[in-house]
């Protein structure tokens, strides 16, 4: 159990979860705690034989891997789109979900164990919540690994959107240049959606529109995602096997309500974020419908999503609040932790150029710039892995 405000540790408490995965012989290995992506990501599964994922299998070679279900996800606490609370109150209750309150529930558990230092492993926004933990307990730490997820600091989030924004453009295009056929494909599902007779119906039984179809640019980000694009746009738009694969590719789904109604929190050094995707979107976005959106989350998500309409008060008073910062820029500077990362050069989500001044500013961090992977790397490839151990060993 933890505190649910950390700055009030004798109010309301929630359930944190975290699951050891250790080889035969791991029993004095050092830790490896495991920070999923998201926000509102659970940890993965080792369900795979012999023991998980590639990159689970390297890491118990050397750790004793902590796979945490962060607040809200997995087998924690979780969060629901219905509650009984008031709009503010549930506001109030999810402005504690962020990176910071994640880090500290960390920090509980490690004083748990009795453990003096430990290393971590962020993937994505886990990345965020590493930067945040070297801001705030870096004598806990002994390393740390990101993959996709140097997050920027001090930037504004509207400067961070509008950089999303021409990188899913070069992945759009990119696309349409791999794939010649697929900008026609898109435009004749785009006039079928909008026509008085192109109805098509999403698994949960709400009806796909345009602006949510248009979010399958998403996977661009992703290993195989343009491929996985292509073979969709193959199929009849009005097939239950279109609306089938759709459903199971737009991002912000209803299940993971914390990934829409704190994204862009996640990025917010600071100051209010003000829906910050809908109003810098550029025009070349707004005015062509073939140009995919990808990691975006926009207002009337809660209206169109099945399961997340209750929650739409609740999402603008997060865009209204004013966020404290994540980041100690000062602290990062003079760090002496061992850190290595792994920077995709062409990711969407966490942009190269964003995670590259960081990594100048951070003291201690050894960056890896590559274009072999896209933002999964880490799922994608086991030697992602490998790279970075071998790295802040070397450091």
């Amino acid at each position: 159990m933890v505190p649910l405000d950390h700055d009030h540790p004798s109010g309301e408490t929630i359930e944190v979860y975290a699951r050891e995965v250790a080889s035969a012989d791991g029993g004095d290995k050092p830790y490896l705690v495991f920070l999923q992506g998201g926000p509102g990501g659970e940890s993965p599964r080792p369900s795979t034989a012999p023991i998980g994922p590639g990159w689970i299998a390297r890491a118990v070679r050397d750790y004793r891997v902590l796979l945490l279900d962060q607040r809200g996800t997995g087998l924690s606490t979780p969060v629901s789109s219905s509650d009984s609370r008031t709009a503010q109150e549930y506001a109030e209750y999810l402005a504690n979900f962020r990176a910071d309150s994640i880090v500290r529930d960390c920090e509980l558990l490690r004083e748990h164990l009795g453990v003096e230092r430990w290393s971590l492993l962020g993937q994505s926004f886990g990345g965020f919540c590493a930067l945040n933990y070297l801001s705030r307990f870096p004598d806990s730490l002994a390393e740390v690994m990101f993959t996709g997820g140097v997050p920027p600091v001090g930037l504004s989030v509207d400067e961070i959107y509008a950089a999303t924004y021409e990188r899913t453009a070069e992945l759009v295009e990119r696309h349409y240049a791999r794939f010649p056929g697929d900008r026609d494909a898109v435009r004749r599902i785009v006039d079928l959606l909008e026509g008085p007779t192109g109805r098509v119906e999403l698994p949960d039984r709400t009806p796909l529109s345009t602006r949510r179809f248009r979010q399958l640019g998403a996977g661009l980000g992703m290993s195989y995602g343009s491929e996985q694009l292509h073979y969709l746009l193959e199929r009849d738009p009005q097939s239950p096997m279109f609306a089938a694969a759709v459903g199971g590719l737009l991002p912000f789904p209803a299940s993971t309500p914390i990934y829409t109604v704190l994204h862009e929190a996640c990025y917010a050094d600071g100051g209010v974020t003000g829906w910050s995707c809908d109003r810098v979107m550029p025009s070349s976005f707004r005015d062509d419908p073939t140009m995919l959106t990808a990691e975006h989350p926009f207002p009337w998500l809660l209206d169109e999503v099945w399961g997340l309409h209750r929650l739409r008060k609740v999402a603008d008073l997060l865009a209204a609040r004013d966020w404290p910062k994540l980041y100690d820029a000062q602290v990062l500077a003079r760090n002496e932790v061992p850190c290595a990362a792994a920077v995709y050069y062409d990711d969407p989500y966490v942009l190269r150029q964003h995670s590259m001044a960081t990594a100048e500013l951070l003291g201690g961090m050894r960056p890896w710039i590559t274009n072999e992977f896209l933002h999964d790397g880490l799922r994608a490839d086991a030697r992602v892995l490998d790279r970075l151990i071998s790295s802040v060993r070397e450091r």
